[in-house]
């Protein structure tokens, strides 16, 4: 049977902890767990721990990790996902799958026909957003280490941090993946719902990106990704 697997957002350790209140209110009202249930945490520094549940109250929840295993292993293609910022569930979609197919790093991009656009406290609270649903995705699918979600970047700036060794923006009318170098860094660009413009991709190229795509068929903005890393971790990263 598999352990109930929690992120904790704050350093863990051998012994008792009393667990932050979010975490408590799920284990101990939505799942109903009970003291002397088995637990296994994790805290993104990359080490897992197994425990078991001391107390388990309405609003408190104490365990007892008695064990460290090594957490799983990252995949040594180190992946920045520039995505095109898009309307509800399209970004939580690509941000999950994203997460769960090793994506270290993701920034949601403003550029010219994005039909989103988020400020101050509503930017604040769709990046803390953002940050559960990857969380949540790396206890479903193991990840010990959370990918890093920055906040929206107009796509100008993002270009110019870029400094990966290979860099790819994804467009119908281009060059295979394959044709190019297996790299230790990969920078990803993908278009939101109405997708980059051509003076968008031109940009991207003189800034070093190249124009790759993934087949004849053109990809939805949240699907795009999903293809995008799957090919790139089977090419040169742990598929």
């Amino acid at each position: 049977m598999r352990l109930s697997r929690f992120f904790i957002d704050a350093p863990l350790s051998l012994g008792e902890h009393d667990l932050p209140e979010a975490q408590a209110h799920y284990i101990g009202r939505v799942l109903r767990m009970s003291a002397g249930d088995a637990v296994q945490l994790f805290d993104g520094s990359g080490q897992e721990y197994l425990g078991a549940l001391l107390e388990v109250g309405k609003k408190n929840v104490r365990v007892t990790l008695s064990e460290t295993l090594p957490g799983q292993a990252e995949s040594l293609l180190h992946v920045h996902l520039g995505q095109g910022l898009s309307r509800g569930e399209r970004m939580d979609w690509a941000i999950q799958k994203a997460t769960e197919l090793g994506a270290n790093e993701i920034t949601p991009i403003v550029s010219e026909r994005c039909e989103v656009r988020l400020k101050d406290e509503r930017a604040d609270k769709r990046l803390a957003h953002w940050r559960q649903v990857a969380i949540s995705a790396c206890e479903q699918c193991g990840r010990s280490r959370l990918p890093v979600i920055h906040a929206p970047m107009l796509l100008a700036d993002w270009l110019k941090q870029r400094d990966e060794a290979l860099k790819l923006v994804l467009h119908p009318v281009a060059e295979p993946m394959v044709s190019h170098a297996k790299p230790e860094r990969l920078a990803f660009l993908i278009g939101p719902e109405g997708g980059l413009s051509e003076a968008e991709v031109e940009q991207a190229k003189g800034t070093g990106f190249h124009a790759a795509r993934l087949g004849p068929r053109v990809l939805r903005t949240e699907t795009a990704p999903v293809v995008a890393l799957a090919v790139a971790q089977q090419l040169w990263g742990d598929f």
